[in-house]
C-alpha cells in the first residue's frame, strides 16, 4: 500500500494552513500575558498546556461529531459566531477596564485555560466550522482523516509552544509592558468579538433569505 493512500499530504497542507490563519498561535501570545503573565513560570506553562488540551479536545471532538451534535441541537455556525462573540467582549471589556490588575477571569488558573484561552478563543467558531468543512473533504477516506488528525495536533502544538515560551516576551517588556498589552488584548479581542456577531448576524440573514 502506497504512502499516499494512507497519508493525504494535500489535505494536511491545507488544514495545517487554514487552521493556523484561523487560530493565530502568535496572536495568542498577548491575550495569553495579559491573563497570567504576572503568574509564576510553572502556573504559566500549566495554564499553556490546559488551554492547549481544551481546545485540542473541543476541536478534536467537532471533528468526530460536530455535523451530528449541531444538527441534534438545531445550531448553525452563525449561532456559535453569536455566542463565542459574545462571550470574548465580556472578557475584552475585562481586560480593558481593569486598572493595572489582572481580571477576575485569571482568579483562577483551570478557569483561564477553559475561557477564554482554550474555547472559544482557539477552539473557536472559526476553527470548529474550519474542521467541519475538512471533515466533510475527507469524504471516508481513512488517508484524509489521518492528514487531518495530525494537522489538528500540530496546529495545537505550534499554539503550546508559542504560548509556554511566551516568558520570553515578559522579560522584556516587564511589568508595565504587560498592563500595556492587556489594554491592546483587550483592543483586539473585542474587534474579534465584533466581527464574530457581524459574521453571526450575517449568517442568520443570509440563511433567512
Amino acid at each position: 500500500m502506497a504512502f499516499a493512500d494512507v497519508f493525504d499530504a494535500k489535505l494536511f497542507m491545507s488544514a495545517t494552513i487554514t487552521l493556523i490563519v484561523i487560530m493565530d498561535p502568535p496572536g495568542t501570545v498577548p491575550v495569553f500575558l495579559s491573563l497570567v503573565g504576572r503568574k509564576p513560570m510553572a502556573t504559566r506553562a500549566r495554564a499553556a498546556r490546559q488551554a492547549v488540551l481544551v481546545s485540542l479536545l473541543v476541536i478534536s471532538l467537532f471533528a468526530v461529531a460536530g455535523q451530528a451534535i449541531l444538527a441534534y441541537l438545531g445550531i448553525g455556525i452563525p449561532a456559535l459566531q453569536g455566542a463565542g462573540g459574545l462571550l470574548l467582549l465580556l472578557i475584552a471589556l475585562q481586560l480593558l477596564t481593569s486598572n493595572g490588575h489582572e481580571p477576575e477571569a485569571a482568579a483562577e488558573d483551570v478557569n483561564v485555560a477553559l475561557v477564554p484561552l482554550g474555547t472559544p478563543l482557539l477552539a473557536g467558531p472559526g476553527a470548529i466550522a474550519a474542521t467541519i468543512v475538512f471533515v466533510r473533504q475527507a469524504d471516508g477516506h481513512i488517508g484524509a482523516y489521518i492528514a487531518l488528525a495530525l494537522a489538528i495536533v500540530t496546529v495545537h502544538f505550534v499554539i503550546y509552544l508559542c504560548m509556554r515560551y511566551s516568558g520570553l516576551v515578559i522579560r522584556l517588556i516587564k511589568e508595565s509592558g504587560i498592563t500595556l498589552l492587556a489594554k491592546v488584548a483587550g483592543l483586539l479581542l473585542a474587534a474579534i468579538a465584533v466581527e464574530l456577531v457581524a459574521n453571526s448576524v450575517r449568517g442568520f440573514i443570509s440563511g433567512a433569505g
